[in-house]
């Protein structure tokens, strides 16, 4: 599985790059058309070419970044995948009630985290030393609520809430409590 930073960062420079473009490409619009005499006048087909190119390259960066998105293939595929560990996890009162003191993943092995909200709509969210998040999901009372995620690099990775809870959900962390460890 593509690590997510990478896909970020990758899909960060393709959409800004696509959004110069777009911006550019109206911008040499808009003085085309207000600037006086016979020269301002832009002709329909090249207009029309640079809309078109706009359109291709919009859906062709669409297609390339389809398949580089780290869980769409493990979710499509979710039936037939057997999770190496689950872990049964509740929320309850803004507190996150885990398995164990920490929860312990070997690198490759696709872990099922089954998250249960017994009160009100939480996030469940594993992020990075350097706080940047790897996945999340939302938990809704009264509905199933899991993700299923292989760890591709050793790490201690801590739980946070994503999702706004009223003012008690900020300090829904559990600082280093996921430890990926390398075979």
């Amino acid at each position: 599985m593509i690590d997510s930073q990478i896909v970020l960062n990758g899909q960060t420079i393709a959409y800004s790059c696509y959004a110069v473009v777009i911006i550019l490409v109206i911008g040499w619009f808009g003085l085309r058309i207000t600037k006086p005499g016979k020269s301002s006048k832009i002709s329909h087909s090249l207009f029309y070419t640079f809309v078109g190119f706009l359109m291709v390259l919009g859906v062709s960066l669409h297609i390339i970044t389809y398949n580089t998105i780290p869980w769409a293939s493990m979710d499509i595929n979710r039936a037939n995948i057997k999770p190496d560990k689950v872990f049964n996890i509740t929320v309850e009162n803004h507190q996150f009630n885990l398995p164990s003191d920490k929860l312990v993943i070997n690198v490759g092995e696709k872990a099922l985290f089954d998250v249960t909200s017994k009160d009100l709509t939480y996030g469940f969210g594993v992020f990075r030393s350097d706080n940047s998040m790897i996945f999340q999901m939302q938990v809704v009372p009264g509905h199933r609520n899991d993700i299923l995620w292989q760890f591709n690099h050793p790490g201690v990775y801590t739980i946070r809430s994503t999702e706004y809870s009223g003012p008690k959900g900020a300090q829904m962390i559990l600082q280093d409590v996921i430890e990926v460890k390398s075979l």
